[in-house]
């Protein structure tokens, strides 16, 4: 297979990935609602984005910070941990309780949770990772998506999209960050192999020998030809974030459905992966991109032209109504 195949291959599957977890969101939508999941009590407050950027904010710096000081260890056990904690919940509802009642984390959920995080810990290659991460953009997307209201979720988009943009275009203090976590071997970056012998445990050992040298491993891999790496990386993130409008369009919206599925819930998922696709585009140029400006800005506008072909005016759309 040609360098050029393989690659297109991999981005194909990127895609998949993307829409795999949108699908699986929007399956565990209901059972995390009738399960009482929601996180907030009252999901069309305004205020609870603010709540969530703030959490999101505090989170990046002590990742820094950690990284810093060389706790890496502590970072990694961290996210291992709640790696292991949102699967139980997908869990809960997937698996028949063996301990405890349906929709709770009974003792069937807590132990798949238990082998998700014992094989990060493990044995941490790049399809665990994976598995572990779609798990994970299901669960938090879901969970996400049934505790925000419309507009809360288009004020967290759009404030994280800024964000994310001044983050690695002016302070570049996220692709630090991205380098650091490459080397914990944990599900905060999707991992796409462009070839079949590839294993990210060597590569991740690899980088974590070579990070006291002058020229990051990320930047030497931005700047390589993108036909002759080894895989891409997504940040988990990026597929998370946008996802949350999916669901929360289905939880509470009601509107015309096509395949079940209301229309501007397919605009949202439509908008998500025709960004993606625009920064694959870009991303194969070689480059690091931000993400979230181009996923949240057509999941937005896809949502935005769904509700309006559903019938929603502009001002129900954004979620307005309540307020005028």
């Amino acid at each position: 297979m040609t360098s050029r195949r393989r690659v297109a291959v991999s981005l194909l599957g990127a895609v998949a990935f993307f829409f795999a977890v949108q699908l699986g969101a929007l399956w565990l939508q209901a059972p995390f609602a009738a399960a009482d999941y929601q996180a907030v009590e009252n999901p069309g407050d305004p205020t609870n984005s603010v709540f969530y950027i703030g959490v999101l904010l505090v989170a990046t710096v002590g990742m820094l910070l950690l990284l810093k000081y060389d706790l890496n260890w502590v970072l990694r056990m961290f996210i291992i941990v709640t790696s292991g904690l949102i699967s139980a919940y997908v869990f809960s509802v997937l698996f028949p309780p063996i301990v405890g009642e349906p929709g709770t984390l009974h003792l069937g959920a807590l132990l798949g949770g238990g082998v998700i995080a014992v094989a990060l810990a493990v044995y941490p290659e790049w399809w665990v990772i994976d598995a572990a991460a779609l798990l994970m953009g299901m669960g938090a997307a879901a969970l996400f998506g049934i505790s925000l209201d419309v507009l809360p979720v288009l004020l967290l988009l759009s404030a994280l999209a800024i964000y994310d943009a001044i983050s690695v275009y002016g302070t570049e203090h996220m692709l630090t960050l991205a380098s650091g976590v490459m080397e914990l071997r944990v599900p905060v970056l999707i991992v796409i192999p462009t070839t079949w012998d590839f294993s990210f445990r060597e590569m991740a050992e690899d980088i974590a020998s070579e990070s006291s040298e002058d020229e990051s491993p990320a930047d030497a891999e931005a700047e390589s030809d993108p036909l002759d790496r080894d895989a891409f990386f997504i940040g988990l993130g990026d597929v998370v974030i946008p996802t949350i409008l999916v669901v929360s369009a289905t939880a509470f919206l009601d509107m015309p459905t096509v395949f079940g599925i209301g229309y501007a819930t397919v605009g949202a998922m439509a908008g998500t992966l025709g960004g993606l696709v625009t920064l694959l585009y870009f991303v194969m140029k070689g480059r690091p991109h931000a993400g979230l400006p181009l996923l949240n800005g057509g999941a937005i506008a896809g949502y935005l032209l769904g509700a309006l072909a559903g019938g929603l005016s502009v001002v129900q759309a954004i979620g307005l109504a309540p307020y005028l």
